[in-house]
């Protein structure tokens, strides 16, 4: 595998296509790292790392610790037609690279029918679904996320997000409920910090989940330029 492809960090402003076109959610997120997929230098996948949305899982996950040392793997799309360790592949190159140690969380989609295959070959560890919870969403724009909500209102502004949005939208504003994630953690660093993470870690440990995926759209071709290898 690695003969054919190598994985190495890029520039966020290099993912933005994919990350709006070809990515399933169709936003950019918060990105603190990002890694490409090339084949023959030329790129054909993104992966990316951020601070997670979730604040308080930031908070309790390991009981106050690794607080500053905790990702979200947010995005992950290669173009089609690859074999399925190819994915794997790309994700375990991209984990090795970030910097030690490093809690990561990735989420599995339960409403795509995403079960998080990939993280299961990654050896993630699973533990269960997020909680229940439920955002607000706009009728007519049910494909926005919670998110691209909020951004209209301005992030970082600190008043009422809620009243702006009331005021923008009016009755077509609405709660949702949010369609739960099977929740997956990887562990970063020497034996001593993944074994004192896996100790920290205030989530029980499950059985992998299994079931029939679904695929999603991710025909779009992004404009990619090759580069040399040294």
């Amino acid at each position: 595998m690695k003969n054919l492809f190598k994985v190495i960090s890029i520039n966020n402003h290099e993912a933005h296509q994919w990350f709006l076109k070809k990515h399933y959610a169709k936003r950019i997120p918060s990105v603190s790292h990002a890694y490409g997929l090339y084949k023959d230098n030329f790129l054909c996948g993104v992966c990316s790392f951020g601070r997670p949305m979730a604040h308080q899982l930031i908070k309790h996950a390991f009981k106050g610790n690794y607080q500053d040392n905790f990702l979200e793997l947010n995005r992950l799309v290669i173009d089609d037609g690859f074999e399925k360790n190819v994915l794997s592949f790309f994700v375990s190159q991209s984990l090795k690279q970030l910097p030690k140690p490093n809690a990561v969380v990735s989420y599995a989609d339960t409403s795509l029918g995403h079960n998080g295959y990939i993280y299961q070959a990654c050896n993630f560890i699973y533990t269960g679904l997020s909680f229940k919870k439920r955002d607000y969403t706009v009728k007519g724009l049910e494909h926005l996320h919670n998110s691209s909500l909020i951004d209209m209102v301005g992030r970082d502004n600190r008043g009422d997000k809620v009243g702006k949005l009331k005021q923008m939208f009016g009755d077509k504003l609405y709660l949702k409920e949010r369609p739960r994630k099977h929740r997956y953690f990887y562990f970063i660093g020497n034996k001593k910090e993944k074994k004192d993470m896996k100790n920290l870690l205030i989530y029980d440990i499950l059985p992998y989940p299994k079931g029939d995926n679904k695929r999603y759209d991710s025909s779009f071709t992004p404009n990619v330029q090759g580069i040399l290898f040294a």
